[in-house]
C-alpha cells in the first residue's frame, strides 16, 4: 500500500501541457521522467552533486529495472508530490521505492533500481563508502523494508 509518511523527502512537479495526450491525461512514459527528477532531487537533498560526484571516481548509476503502478491518471496543470525514498541499499545497487499524489489522491507507485558500475566498462562496483553513510543518515527515520 502507498503511505505518504513512508516517504521523508518528496518534490513538488506540476503537469505541463507537453506531458498530456489530447484528452489532458499525463501520457504513462513521462512518469518515469518525474520518477528521475524526484531522485536527482533526493540527491541534492542528501548533498550530493549528481552525476558529478559519482563521476570522481569513475563510476556512475545505470537503470537496471524500473516498475510503475497506476493507480489513478495525473491531468493537465495537476500539481503532484513525488515521493522518494531507499528501499534497500545493496552492495552495488539502490533501490528508490516512489509515490505519486495529487492532494491526497495516490496516482503512481513504483520503483526505479540503479547499479553503480564503472562508467566505460559498465561492471558493477560498490557503491562508495561516503554515499552508504549520507543515505543512511538521511533515512535513519523513514520506515525500513
Amino acid at each position: 500500500m502507498l503511505v505518504r509518511a513512508d516517504f521523508r523527502f518528496s518534490h513538488p512537479l506540476r503537469v505541463r501541457w507537453a506531458e498530456v495526450d489530447p484528452q489532458g491525461i499525463v501520457f504513462n512514459g513521462h512518469y518515469l521522467t518525474y520518477a528521475d527528477v524526484a531522485i536527482t532531487e533526493y540527491f541534492r537533498a542528501l548533498g550530493v552533486a549528481y552525476p558529478a560526484d559519482l563521476s570522481r571516481d569513475g563510476g556512475d548509476f545505470f537503470a537496471v529495472k524500473t516498475i510503475l503502478e497506476y493507480f489513478a491518471p495525473a491531468h493537465f496543470d495537476d500539481c503532484l508530490e513525488i515521493g522518494v525514498r531507499v528501499g534497500r541499499l545493496g552492495r552495488s545497487s539502490l533501490n528508490f521505492k516512489l509515490g505519486i499524489w495529487r492532494e491526497q489522491t495516490p496516482l503512481t507507485a513504483g520503483e526505479v533500481i540503479y547499479v553503480h558500475a564503472d562508467s566505460a566498462s559498465r561492471s558493477s562496483r560498490a557503491l562508495p563508502d561516503w554515499l552508504r553513510e549520507k543515505v543512511r543518515a538521511f533515512e535513519v527515520c523513514a520506515p525500513s523494508e
